[in-house]
């Protein structure tokens, strides 16, 4: 390397300048080139997303694959599935979002377990603490089995659904249910924090030895809940 590749006659060059002129060089040409307009011809989505009954089996399918723990069930079944999750997993406290529908919880406090609204005061060592947090979501995508929680009604501070070791979350099908990551975006608000999941928290190390609830919750269950009288059938 030469002096000159260090120095030019207004001062000294940053590495951009120095790669980039070596690349010139190299070409022979020094010109600056055009920008080219870029194709933006790509498919928003690989499935239909106007049939509500596939797109709903596919998110079922991409969330266990991700080992979240799915399950549908109707609307008025809900508060009696929400208790049974917690009962079974042997949860005594739960933290209730701002905005949660009361109904869904009340259930699960006539069995006795201990409902703490977040005020807003519950910090990440309370959290630690606490056994379940239930919330509901802004959607849903699909081709990922992604939930997207934006911190709004019923789904509160971020900390809620990274800190407590087991996170129940409430999908409302078909209208919180989208194809795809492209058809998602446009249905959320981008000033509002957003936290994407794709089943529970997990890591691996240099020797590919899986490691869950590292970032977030260890157990992920996912309630895929119609409305009365429509299809909840589990698929095959």
């Amino acid at each position: 390397m030469t002096a000159s590749d260090h120095i030019r006659p207004n001062g000294p060059r940053n590495s951009r300048e120095l790669v980039l002129g070596r690349i010139r060089a190299a070409l022979g040409d020094t010109a600056e080139v055009a920008e080219q307009p870029l194709p933006r011809d790509y498919l928003t989505a690989h499935v239909p997303a106007d049939d509500p009954a596939a797109l709903l089996d596919l998110l079922h399918h991409n969330l266990a694959d991700y080992r979240a723990l799915v399950h549908r069930c109707h609307e008025d079944e809900l508060p009696r599935r929400i208790a049974g999750l917690l009962i079974e997993r042997g949860s005594r406290t739960v933290v209730v979002p701002a905005g949660l529908p009361a109904a869904w919880l009340t259930a699960a406090e006539a069995e006795g377990v201990e409902l703490l609204p977040d005020d807003g005061t519950l910090t990440a060592a309370r959290l630690d603490a606490v056994d379940s947090v239930v919330t509901g979501c802004a959607l849903a995508v699909a081709e990922t089995g992604t939930i997207v929680l934006d911190a709004g009604p019923g789904q509160g501070r971020r900390l809620l659904s990274l800190v407590p070791d087991h996170h129940v979350c409430v999908v409302r099908t078909p209208e919180q249910v989208v194809a795809s990551v492209p058809l998602a975006l446009p249905r959320l608000d981008p000033v509002r924090p957003q936290t994407w999941i794709s089943g529970p928290s997990a890591t691996s190390d240099i020797e590919l030895d899986r490691v869950e609830g590292v970032h977030g919750p260890r157990t992920l269950e996912v309630l895929l809940v119609t409305a009365t009288g429509a299809d909840a059938v589990t698929p095959a």
